[in-house]
């Protein structure tokens, strides 16, 4: 009997701490998200009467122009800020797998900006390119938005690869040196396979965060000019939070968001999968 209750309390343990994460994680988090597929069904202009309107939010967004304005500039904005982070993650992570002088304060210079205000990063960003005319015109605009949103997280998912490469097997590498493979072979027939699995794990927490992009972009560029840099989430924001307010209908943009996110990560997974099947 004592033997057996030490069992079951060793087994809940694990659970009995995970618990208050849990709980904190369910109330503002879990319900949120949930409330805020039922609000999409209602009309609120002050969050406290509702009124039941179906689905005329849904209709009202897929009919906005500007709802559309901002998909366009999200598509673009996740398709640079995915291929460029991880090109450029991948890149950093197989020079700091070589044996260079200084690793540490490398590593830690490139995940320095993961640790920063992404607000503060916005604003300092911005003065340091709005005098040089970078926030003035729509397409440099973007560019920036692209390449600060690549600054701030490039780090994190160098670190990510970087652990991804030091699980390989050195002894692979060596043997296929000595089959006469060159290093580009090396790299191409034998890293870039096996780092596979990792590559989708940035990969798609990359896609999350350009689909997700809110802060530093609304203190960089504010969404301008002319709404160039507006991404979802600032539409979502407007709606939400400024004149004239409607929670439902940034409710109905936060579940097609999140369709949308569903969606494509899955695809990712499945295609990822299919590679491994060949």
């Amino acid at each position: 009997m004592i033997g057996r209750r030490v069992g079951w309390g060793q087994r809940l343990a694990p659970y009995l701490f995970l618990l208050p994460n849990l709980l904190i994680f369910g109330v503002f988090t879990i319900y949120p998200a949930l409330n805020s597929v039922n609000i999409s069904f209602y009309d609120s202009r002050n969050g406290r009467t509702f009124r039941p309107v179906g689905l005329e939010n849904y209709r009202r967004l897929l009919s906005d122009e500007q709802f559309w304005a901002a998909v366009q500039n999200t598509v673009v904005f996740v398709l640079a800020y995915v291929l460029i982070s991880v090109l450029a993650a991948l890149g950093l992570a197989v020079l700091l797998n070589r044996r260079l002088r200084g690793k540490g304060f490398f590593r830690a210079t490139f995940f320095l900006p993961m640790v920063l205000s992404p607000v503060v990063v916005g604003l300092v960003w911005g003065w340091l390119l709005e005098g040089r005319g970078w926030l003035v015109d729509p397409v440099l605009a973007m560019v920036a938005a692209v390449g600060v949103g690549v600054w701030i997280h490039l780090g994190f998912y160098t670190l990510i690869l970087l652990a991804g490469l030091q699980a390989i097997d050195p002894h692979l590498h060596e043997a296929a040196a000595l089959d006469g493979a060159g290093a580009w072979q090396r790299f191409r027939l034998l890293t870039v396979p096996l780092l596979r699995p990792t590559t989708l794990v940035v990969l798609v927490l990359a896609t999350i965060a350009g689909f997700q992009s809110f802060d530093f972009l609304y203190s960089l560029t504010g969404g301008g000019p002319l709404g160039a840099t507006t991404l979802i989430v600032q539409y979502i924001y407007q709606r939400g939070f400024e004149p004239p307010v409607s929670y439902g209908l940034a409710s109905a943009g936060s579940v097609l968001l999140f369709l949308v996110i569903l969606l494509v990560t899955l695809v990712q997974f499945g295609l990822a999968r299919r590679r491994e099947a060949v």
